[in-house]
């Protein structure tokens, strides 16, 4: 199986989060970090993402 890399408005899209909110929560160790795909693109990869959101999920539920 492929894992898509999204680009930064897809993830914003599936997180809900705002451009400023990704990287604040990436400069802090709270979010995945991009992986470089040129010189002014980068990538995240699907299943870091989808990981992301269940462990967000898992801990609303143990709340």
């Amino acid at each position: 199986m492929t894992d898509r890399m999204l680009r930064r408005g897809e993830v914003e899209r599936i997180t809900a989060l705002s451009k400023s909110t990704l990287y604040r929560m990436i400069a802090r160790g709270d979010f995945p970090a991009p992986t470089r795909l040129g010189a002014r693109a980068v990538g995240w990869r699907q299943s870091a993402i989808n990981r992301w959101l269940e462990e967000r999920i898992a801990l609303e539920v143990a709340c």
